[in-house]
């Protein structure tokens, strides 16, 4: 009889022991559950522009101011006049100031030879012949160099010395236009002797904004 209770009461254990096994095999384990659960999309930023769409700002052609600035003051037009293949942009200065400007510089940045680009004269084949006259012949520029160069032209700008230039003066420059792109584009222009910015009107660095059509 013993025996026969111990095996019907070690039957429902056994069933329990069976059931319980059964339900942990049921279920899930926890890394499951987190590789199969679906990632929250993320809520759409509303009115924000894409970053794809907006332009790329186009090059200021800046230039850094020298760290000198000559007293001596400056007048100064530009005039550009150019066509679909180029022509001309005239700067026009007088020397405002009691003493002679020995050599007055023209600077802008070499980067607008992208768009046009700047000679002290007018290309030709026979100015630039084998065997032909010096570029300097007829002209009045003294040096026209790309930085950085020997007296401290810095690197990035083109530099056309044009002199001297007497007290009342005026200097009438007519730079010579290549166009290599199309549409207008704006640069810096600055008036230097030697490496000093001169000045112009009130006292203001000899800077100017030119653009060109």
């Amino acid at each position: 009889m013993r025996a026969e209770r111990a095996m019907r009461t070690g039957a429902p254990a056994a069933a329990c022991l069976l059931l319980a096994a059964c339900s942990l095999l049921a279920s899930p384990r926890p890394s499951a559950i987190s590789s199969t659960s679906p990632s929250v999309p993320a809520s759409p930023a509303s009115g924000t522009p894409s970053v794809a769409a907006t332009p790329t700002p186009q090059p200021t052609l800046s230039l850094d101011p020298p760290a000198e600035q000559d007293p001596r003051r400056v007048a100064v037009t530009v005039a550009p006049a150019l066509t679909n293949t180029g022509g001309t942009i005239t700067v026009t200065i007088t020397n405002e100031s009691d003493s002679r400007i020995e050599q007055i510089v023209l600077r802008w940045p070499t980067a607008l030879a992208d768009t046009i680009f700047l000679a002290p004269f007018a290309p030709s084949e026979e100015r630039i012949r084998e065997g032909g006259d010096p570029l300097t012949v007829s002209t009045h520029w003294t040096k026209w160099v790309e930085g950085p160069g020997e007296s401290g032209e810095p690197a990035g700008t083109t530099s056309l010395g044009y002199g001297p230039l007497d007290p009342g003066m005026t200097l009438e420059i007519p730079l010579w236009v290549t166009r290599h792109a199309p549409g207008p584009v704006a640069f810096d222009l600055q008036l230097l002797a030697g490496e000093a910015l001169l000045t112009i009107g009130d006292g203001q660095p000899a800077e100017v904004r030119v653009t060109a059509p």
